[in-house]
């Protein structure tokens, strides 16, 4: 899946981690708010890697868990979506705020590939101290450099260096920081 080519996204042998994956989110998303620190053994269990002194509100939803490292002082809030069918690498001090969506997967443009399940995947880095504004979404292959700020409400669809004020659809950069 993470090396962008072509995969048979229906295939059944991601079953039994889609299905492992969806029973931490019930888990984690049912547990109570102030429990933060139930919340993150869930997480522990769910994520390839979670750093310390961080947070991660519900309602959180990913597609595998597995594949999504956070740094260090993480904080995610309310309503987020990480889909990884490739890696999502979160840096130290990375805010996401609410709403947030990042998307690793595509789908094919050919409307019969599509009906077939055929999709690619590109994986998504945010650099240490990034904060995306709420509703921001980051599309698959992404790059976003350590210290950049993403508007509320912007889609980001190419790599933004490090040190920039971006806002838009698509997102562009405003000014440095």
């Amino acid at each position: 899946m993470a090396s962008g080519e072509p995969y048979p996204g229906f295939d059944p042998a991601f079953l039994p981690q889609r299905q492992r994956c969806m029973e931490l989110l019930d888990r984690f998303n049912s547990t109570a708010l102030p429990d933060f620190s139930a919340r993150e053994k869930i997480l522990r269990d769910l994520l390839g890697a979670v750093g310390s002194g961080g947070w991660v509100m519900p309602r959180f939803l990913c597609e595998f868990g597995s594949q999504i490292q956070l740094g260090d002082r993480v904080r995610i809030n309310f309503d987020t979506m990480l889909l990884d069918c490739a890696p999502i690498v979160v840096g130290d001090d990375a805010m996401i705020g609410p709403g947030c969506r990042l998307f690793t997967g595509d789908h094919d443009l050919d409307p019969v590939r599509r009906r077939e399940g055929w999709e690619r995947a590109g994986p998504i880095t945010l650099g240490a101290d990034v904060w995306l504004g709420g509703g921001t979404t980051v599309l698959p292959g992404v790059t976003v450099g350590a210290g950049t700020v993403v508007g509320a409400g912007s889609v980001v669809t190419k790599d933004l260096p490090a040190g920039v004020l971006a806002v838009g659809n698509p997102a562009r950069i405003v000014r440095e920081l």
